[in-house]
C-alpha cells in the first residue's frame, strides 16, 4: 500500500508560502522546522508537486549550498532563476550569490 504523503506536502507548501520575496531557504531547513530532520528528499519531491498551487513559490526553496537544483522542474528550467532574480536575489551559473545574506531559517525566522 503507499503511504499518502498528502499533509506532510501541505505542510511543507505551508512552510514555503511564508519565505519572504527576495529570500531563500533549503529543502533541509524546511524539514527541520516541521520536525522531520533528514528528510530533505522529501521536501524535494513536495516542491516538485509544489506547480499545482500558483501560491506556493517553489523557486525559493534551493539546496543547503544554494543551487537551484529543483530548476529541471520548472517550465522552462530557466523559470527558477528568472523569478529569483525578478526578486532580486542574484544568481550566477545556478548557484545564489550571497547565499548566507539571502537565506531564510525557518527555525529562526518564525521561532519555534
Amino acid at each position: 500500500m503507499a503511504k499518502d504523503h498528502s499533509n506532510f506536502f501541505n505542510d511543507v507548501y505551508d512552510v514555503a508560502r511564508l519565505i519572504p520575496e527576495g529570500r531563500v531557504t533549503s529543502y533541509g531547513a524546511i524539514a527541520a522546522y516541521l520536525g522531520t530532520k533528514g528528510s530533505a528528499r522529501m521536501v524535494g519531491w513536495a516542491m516538485n508537486g509544489a506547480g499545482a498551487y500558483p501560491d506556493v513559490p517553489a523557486h525559493r526553496v534551493v539546496n543547503r549550498q544554494g543551487l537551484l537544483t529543483g530548476k529541471a522542474h520548472f517550465n522552462p528550467p530557466s523559470a527558477m532563476q528568472e523569478r529569483l532574480e525578478a526578486e532580486g536575489v542574484k544568481v550566477i551559473k545556478d548557484k545564489i550569490q550571497d547565499f548566507e545574506q539571502v537565506y531564510w531559517d525557518p527555525m529562526k525566522e518564525l521561532e519555534l
